[in-house]
């Protein structure tokens, strides 16, 4: 299973996950502001006022909050 896969499935599971990629930036991907583009490898999450795309296999780490 690969990165953006991984992703995805941790989302729909819990709701929301945080990305740490591996230049340091730290992400939260929620249901409700992220689109997973398998075709593109590519991570579209809406963050109000901008969008961002995160290549999925520039992910480091991911987690979750131990309250979920």
């Amino acid at each position: 299973m690969d990165m953006l896969e991984q992703l995805k499935n941790a989302v729909e599971s819990y709701g929301e996950v945080m990305v740490r990629t591996d230049s340091g930036e730290e992400r939260e991907l929620h249901k409700h502001n992220s689109d997973f583009h398998e075709d593109k490898g590519v991570i579209e999450v809406d963050a109000d006022d901008k969008i961002h795309w995160l290549v999925a296999e520039k992910v480091e780490r991911y987690y979750i909050h131990k309250d979920f």
